[in-house]
This record gives C-alpha cells, structure tokens and sequence, in this order.
C-alpha cells in the first residue's frame, strides 16, 4: 500500500543490536525503572500521525535489503523501522536477516528463528517477557528511523491501533509499576549477602552496598516474609530513624527504623542487632 513516509523524528544513533535473550529474559530492575517510563509514551506511539505510511504484510516482505529489493525494514508490535544502519545485521545471511521485512515480535523474546517463531503473535507472553519486547521497542526508536506501521495484528487499515495493541499496552502498563513497586522494595530491604561452605556452615550478613544497593546505612539480617511466597529470605533492615512508611510531616515515634515492620521476624541464635548471623552445618 502505497503512502507518504514518515517525516524523520530520530536518526539512527547506532548500527547495533544486542544478542537476543531465550525465552523468559527477565528485565532487571534498573530495566523496570526504564520499562515504567517508556510506558508513560506508549500511547504517545500509538497516536495517529498525518502523512503515515501503512504496509501490508506482502509489501513488508520486498524490505529485506537483497539486491533489488527497495529497503531494509523490520516491525515491531507492528511499527516498522528502516535498519539500513544496521545492515550488516540485518541483510540476507546475516544472524538476525529473519526478522528483516516482517513483524517477528515473539522471536525477539523467545530467541526462536525459526519459521514458527518468526511471527508477531505475543498473546501468550508473560508480563515480564512483554516488558522486554517494550524494551527493544524503546532501542528501536532510540536508534533506527520510524517509517510506518503494518496493518494486521496490531493496526487496522486505518492506522490505528486494534484492541490486541490495546491489549498488550495494558500488560506492559501493569508490568512496568510492578518492576517500579519491587524496585521500591529492593531499596527499602536490600538483600542480605550470603555464603555457604560444608565446613562452616552459611552465614548472612548486611554490608552498605548488599544486594547491589547502594546506601548511607548498613542494616542487619532479618527474615521477610511476603505474602504468597512459600519461603522467607533475607533482607536487611534499618535499625534507626522513623519507619520507611511513615507518612512525612508527621512526627516521630520511634527511632527504630523498621524493625517493627510486621512481616519481619528476627533469625533465632543470632544477636537482634548484629550485622552478620553465622550458623554452624547442621
């Protein structure tokens, strides 16, 4: 289908792509924190654009980059880009030619090339996995040039988005405040660090920078239990100032940090404020 392309918005800032990771690739935190504002454009991307270009699928396919053909282009969640940059990529024989003049979104999270995988049906991904597709759709913009969307799974004939996109969104949305809301947590209780050998047993113990938190306090070792999860793991705690969900302004009771904090409870035989718990192999 023929259209006018789309007026350049971001020039291709690089000419690379990251290996793509097997099925189940979890963005870690700092790639929540990433995913949750990138989420807050989504609808900003799905918006109508005057002078956009839409393909059908069997016009996406002449965008492979062989000799003759008019491009280089691939979708993503039915966004197409031009990666001519990234040519060496992308052209026939090269790692990634399968995702060159199609929407293969699912492949971009579960790695498979092949023709099965090669498609653009995500409906079963989880949450976390559609928060990695996100990511790669925030690279693609960052790097390569928007040209149009593909009309089918996830815009109509008039360009606008169909209720699977809307769908999607939706996930994506919900998954990027829960990466936010377990950053929050990691930040409130960091992980403890931990070791273990046969002859000396396991030992817990907090340090500034434990479960890669950086921060001005140290904590000690304390069991959180959270709802749903089967068995509690080690945090470490705040031992002065006011409660981390004290509201602001209002003064403070206690100066016991959130050691009061009722899903905690102390590790039996070791000291309520030391900083390391040891346990003999037993």
């Amino acid at each position: 289908m023929a259209g006018r392309p789309l007026a350049r918005s971001r020039g291709p800032a690089a000419a690379w792509m990251p290996g793509l990771g097997g099925r189940g690739l979890w963005l870690g935190l700092a790639a929540a924190v990433a995913a949750t504002a990138a989420a807050a454009r989504w609808l900003g991307w799905w918006s109508g654009r005057a002078g956009l270009r839409l393909f059908v699928p069997e016009e996406l396919a002449r965008y492979r980059g062989g000799a003759g053909d008019p491009g280089l282009y691939l979708a993503l969640l039915g966004r197409v880009y031009d990666v001519s940059p990234g040519r060496r990529h992308y052209e026939p024989g090269a790692h990634y030619s399968g995702f060159a003049g199609r929407d293969a979104s699912r492949a971009f999270v579960t790695g498979d090339h092949s023709a099965a995988g090669l498609v653009d049906d995500v409906s079963d991904l989880s949450f976390s996995e559609l928060l990695t597709l996100q990511n790669w759709l925030s690279f693609y913009e960052k790097n390569y040039e928007f040209v149009g969307r593909v009309i089918g799974r996830f815009y109509g004939e008039d360009g606008l988005p169909t209720p699977e996109l809307a769908q999607v969104e939706a996930v994506i949305t919900r998954g990027a405040e829960a990466g936010r809301r377990a950053l929050e947590e990691k930040r409130k209780f960091p992980p403890c660090n931990a070791e273990w050998s046969s002859s000396r047993g396991s030992r817990l113990w907090c340090s500034p920078e434990s479960g890669g938190v950086s921060r001005d306090w140290t904590g000690v070792p304390r069991k959180l239990y959270k709802p749903g999860a089967k068995e509690p793991h080690c945090v470490c705690v705040r031992t002065s100032g006011p409660p981390s969900d004290q509201a602001q302004g209002l003064p403070v009771h206690t100066n016991r940090g959130d050691l009061d904090h009722p899903n905690l409870e102390e590790y039996a035989g070791c000291p309520p404020l030391a900083v390391s718990c040891s346990f003999p192999p037993g």
